[in-house]
């Protein structure tokens, strides 16, 4: 993959996985009786938790599951069918299950600050971004990649800031139906991406392609 077209790549992976636009009315439901200040100190707080969370996972996350014992292609069969399972439910315009329990939810609704949890950690810096940046950091080539794909990340958290920090007067500049329309296409992009990752694992680690290919042999062997 050519150094720019990793950079698009990773830009637009990592804004559909982070999903500030989804996150919006889910942030207002929970900082219902807090005012306007209060809510942009919330989001200042959750960027820059998140913003530490990813960029840690993508410069030792390899390191940390290489330790464990656990191989890239591993990881990028779990990440995707974990992707996946948040893509199906931004694809029905379902609330993000996959990102946030109905308890997590509900918990926020009751705590005075919500910027660390659950609101940085797991809406926008949750499993599934965090094995999104690792997996991009395994598929970079070169220093040049590398910086691009931070470069990809601080400018989707950068837009995360700023698309929460408008919301916080209380009402999104987005209309409902464009958000649904956002959200669907997102979740296609999501879709697509995360088979795209299962695949790739189970190509190039073999662990069911050798199987089959033996099992095949011995259906028609004499």
């Amino acid at each position: 993959m050519g150094t720019w077209e990793f950079f698009v790549s990773a830009l637009i992976f990592l804004f559909v996985i982070v999903d500030p636009v989804s996150t919006v009315p889910i942030f207002l439901g929970m900082t219902p009786d807090n005012s306007r200040a209060e809510r942009e100190r919330m989001v200042a707080v959750a960027c820059i938790v998140t913003a530490g969370i990813l960029l840690f996972f993508a410069a030792a996350g390899l390191l940390i599951f290489s330790y464990l014992g656990i191989t890239l292609h591993a990881l990028q069969v779990a990440g995707g069918i974990l992707l996946f399972v948040i893509a199906l439910d931004m694809l029905m315009a379902r609330e993000a299950k996959g990102k946030l329990s109905s308890g997590e939810e509900a918990a926020g609704r009751t705590k005075d600050d919500v910027a660390v949890t659950p609101l940085a950690i797991p809406l926008l810096a949750g499993p599934g971004a965090i094995s999104a940046v690792v997996i991009l950091q395994g598929q970079a080539e070169g220093l040049e990649q590398t910086g691009l794909l931070y470069l990809a990340l601080v400018l989707v958290l950068a837009a995360t800031f700023v698309i929460l920090r408008l919301a916080c007067g209380g009402a999104t500049l987005i209309h409902p139906l464009v958000m649904q329309v956002v959200r669907r296409t997102s979740g296609l992009v999501l879709a697509a991406i995360s088979i795209q990752f299962i695949l790739d694992g189970l190509r190039e680690s073999r662990v069911f392609v050798e199987p089959l290919m033996e099992m095949l042999r011995a259906a028609g062997a004499p």
